[in-house]
C-alpha cells in the first residue's frame, strides 16, 4: 500500500482535469466522453500520477504514470472504483482492457467474458456471470427449424422497427427479440421494452429478451484506448458478434436481422463487418431495406426531432399507436420534456 491518497477529481477541476488529460495522453488512452465519475492519485508535489473512471457499472480510462509503474497504484484505483461502485448498489461490474493486461485484471478477480486477439478483452467480476445468463434465456420448442434474432435499441419503438420485426417474423418459425437494456438513451428502457413487445403483440412467434450488461450500444462502447473511429467501430462489431455468436449457439439462431443504415457511415461499416463475421460462424446476416415515408428512412431521430417540435402530425406517420398512444398520455410527460431539452436528437 503506497503513502499516496486516493481523491475525487470532478468535471469542475480545472487543474485536476488538464492533469487527467495529459496523463491519459501519454499512456495512449483518450478520454472517454461517458464518465460518471474519476479519482486520482497525486503525489507530494499535487502531479496526478493514477487514475480511473466510472461510467454506470463500468470501470475506465485507467491510468498509471509510466514513472510509477509496479507501485501497486493500479490496484489502489481498482480498488477504490469497486468501492464507489458497490456503495452506488452497482455489485456486477464491468471493464475492457487491452489483451495484454488481462491477467492483470484477472489477478483483481475479474474474469473473461470474451476476447477479441490483439483489441479488447471484455471482462467481469462474476466467473458465471455470462454463462448465467446464457442460461437464464428462454428456449424455444426443440422442432423449430429457422430460429431468428434481432437487436434492437428502438429509441423509441418506430414503425421501421415494426416493419424489420414483421419481417423476421414472418419468415422464420422463432424470432428471438432481444432490446437494449443499457439505459443511455432518451427514451428509459423500461418505456422502450413497453413498446416494443406492445408494436410486436400481433406476432405470435417472438420470444422478447432484454439484452443485459452483454449487448451494449455504441453510444455507450469504450473508445478510450482505441487509435481512431474505425478501430472503435471494428471492436465494437467484433465484440458485439463474439457475445452474439455465443447467445445463437444457445438458442440455436441461423440468422440475424439488421435494419439498413443509409445515411450512418458508422453503421454502414458495423454492419460490412457484422456480415462477414457472422457469416464466419454459420450464421447468415439479412439486412433489411429501411421503411420509407415520403422517400425517407423512417428513423428514431427523426421521431425524437418530431417529439421536440411537437410535431404531432408526423409523429403519427412515423409510429405505430402504440407508441402514439403513449405519447399523447400524460404518463410520457417527463420523457418529453428530456427530449426538448437536448439541443440535439439526432443521434443514436
Amino acid at each position: 500500500m503506497s503513502d499516496y491518497t486516493i481523491s475525487r477529481i470532478s468535471s469542475t477541476d480545472k487543474r485536476g482535469q488538464k492533469q487527467l488529460a495529459a496523463l491519459l495522453e501519454a499512456e495512449g488512452i483518450r478520454k472517454d466522453a461517458n464518465l460518471d465519475y474519476t479519482c486520482g492519485i497525486f503525489d507530494d508535489d499535487f502531479n496526478l500520477i493514477a487514475t480511473g473512471s466510472c461510467f454506470g457499472n463500468t470501470l475506465r480510462c485507467m491510468a498509471v504514470s509510466s514513472a510509477h509503474q509496479g507501485e501497486g497504484l493500479m490496484n489502489e484505483i481498482v480498488g477504490h472504483l469497486m468501492e464507489v461502485q458497490f456503495a452506488r448498489g452497482n455489485t456486477h461490474l464491468f471493464l475492457y482492457t487491452k489483451c495484454d493486461s488481462a491477467k492483470f485484471f484477472g489477478d483483481l478477480g475479474f474474469y473473461e467474458i470474451v476476447r477479441i486477439p490483439g483489441q479488447i478483452v471484455f471482462m467481469e467480476n462474476r466467473r458465471t456471470g455470462f454463462s448465467d445468463y446464457l442460461n437464464r434465456l428462454e428456449r424455444q420448442s426443440a422442432d423449430a427449424k429457422h430460429v431468428a434474432a434481432l437487436v434492437m435499441n428502438a429509441n423509441p419503438f418506430t414503425l421501421g422497427h415494426q416493419y424489420l420485426a414483421e419481417k423476421a417474423a414472418s419468415e422464420n418459425d422463432i424470432l428471438h427479440l432481444f432490446i437494449v437494456s443499457e439505459d443511455a438513451s432518451l427514451v428509459p428502457f423500461a418505456v422502450r421494452k413497453r413498446l416494443v413487445m406492445e408494436g410486436c403483440a400481433h406476432l405470435s412467434n417472438i420470444i422478447f429478451h432484454e439484452s443485459g450488461p452483454y449487448i451494449i450500444s455504441s453510444a455507450t462502447f469504450p473508445s478510450y484506448f482505441q487509435k481512431d473511429e474505425a478501430a472503435v467501430i471494428e471492436s465494437h462489431a467484433m465484440l458485439d458478434l463474439t457475445v452474439f455468436t455465443r447467445i445463437a449457439q444457445t438458442l440455436g439462431i441461423s440468422r440475424r436481422y439488421v435494419g439498413e443504415e443509409p445515411t450512418s457511415l458508422v453503421t454502414g461499416i458495423y454492419n460490412r463487418i457484422m456480415c462477414e463475421k457472422l457469416c464466419q460462424n454459420g450464421i447468415e446476416c439479412r439486412i433489411i431495406p429501411r421503411k420509407e415515408k415520403d422517400g425517407r428512412a423512417i428513423s428514431a431521430s427523426t421521431v425524437r426531432q418530431a417529439l421536440k417540435d411537437s410535431n404531432w402530425e408526423l409523429l403519427a406517420e412515423l409510429v405505430p399507436v402504440t407508441t402514439l398512444r403513449y405519447f399523447k398520455s400524460p404518463e410520457a410527460d417527463p420523457v418529453i420534456r428530456r427530449i426538448q431539452a437536448e439541443s440535439n436528437v439526432i443521434h443514436y
